[in-house]
């Protein structure tokens, strides 16, 4: 007889945040209230992954204080991902510095490496000294943490009784605020809230009627577009991840569901095949994703610093 089940049910309820972690073996782990404050299983894990953050990132600045080469391969390995965020993602996103407001659209040539000894032959040949990333450097601390949080949460999400808190938009939500209040932010201690909120509206060499007109318009629907960009930022992690789960635990479902049929010896081998095939793209939409997040999150900070 077969097992009794729906496998979407049991997909669901892998995904979803509840008040207790369902072990292997049956053994249940209930969380505890305090007060009407329910603690759950993404809080917990959240956590998690912040201790994993101070426990890894805590020793490798001290080693990096004291000088020398990198050594051992988990020293190696998350300076090369630190390095590869400030290169690749920060500095081109936000921009290098312009102290007299110019903008040269060759200050960065797509394809070209943006390390520093590209900082520093880049913009000779224009008469303008070496170029600087000073400004993008200060937000480097928070898209390492954001992309180092994300990818750890993610990471979690692939041990089969954890679950992923990314797959909540309770989470994302709050990411993508933080991004949209550090964007904000830095744009308004840079130009001043007025001239930031005004300045969202691209210059325009129109007849003065036609400018009356259409600039309100135009800077309404900037501002409308700005937050619409980081509502869109938490939706598509929290998708990405959810589905991805989701569809995970609808083909291991299928297994307790023939149980006990002659076809239970042609789905148990096909799930478990899909299953870790599946779990291989996981793998790598974890930190994918987390590399999309932490992209955008600089390019709108870039979009704010560095307005039209």
């Amino acid at each position: 007889m077969a097992a009794s089940g729906d496998p979407v049910q049991s997909a669901a309820h892998h995904v979803e945040d509840a008040a207790l972690f369902d072990f292997p073996f049956g053994y249940h782990w209930t969380l505890p209230k305090i007060g009407d404050f329910q603690i759950t299983k993404y809080m917990v894990l959240e956590v998690v992954a912040a201790v994993l953050l101070l426990a890894i990132f805590i020793p490798i600045a001290r080693r990096v204080l004291r000088g020398g080469p990198p050594k051992g391969r988990l020293w190696n390995m998350f300076e090369a991902m630190v390095l590869f965020i400030r290169n690749e993602v920060v500095r081109p996103a936000i921009g290098p510095d312009h102290p007299h407001g110019e903008h040269h659209e060759d200050d960065h040539q797509p394809g070209e490496s943006h390390g520093d000894e590209h900082a520093d032959h880049s913009s000779e040949h224009h008469g303008h000294g070496p170029t600087t990333y000073r400004e993008a450097d200060r937000f480097l601390p928070y898209i390492l943490t954001v992309f180092f949080f994300i990818l750890f949460c993610n990471l979690l999400g692939m041990i089969p009784w954890m679950g992923s808190p990314t797959g909540s938009i309770n989470v994302t939500a709050v990411l993508a605020v933080m991004s949209l209040c550090v964007s904000l932010g830095a744009g308004m201690s840079k130009f001043g809230p007025v001239r930031f909120w005004l300045g969202l509206a691209p210059r325009m060499d129109l007849p003065k009627p036609m400018a009356v007109l259409l600039v309100p318009m135009i800077l309404i629907i900037e501002i409308f577009g700005l937050f619409i960009k980081h509502t869109i930022l938490a939706v598509r992690l929290l998708a990405n991840m959810f589905a991805g789960h989701l569809v995970l635990g609808v083909i291991v479902g299928f297994i307790p569901l023939f149980a006990g049929s002659a076809l239970w010896w042609g789905v148990m081998p096909a799930a478990i095949f899909g299953a870790t095939a599946l779990s291989m793209l996981e793998l790598f939409v974890a930190f994918l994703q987390a590399y999309v997040f932490a992209f955008l999150s600089a390019l709108f900070i870039g979009m704010c610093v560095h307005q039209h």
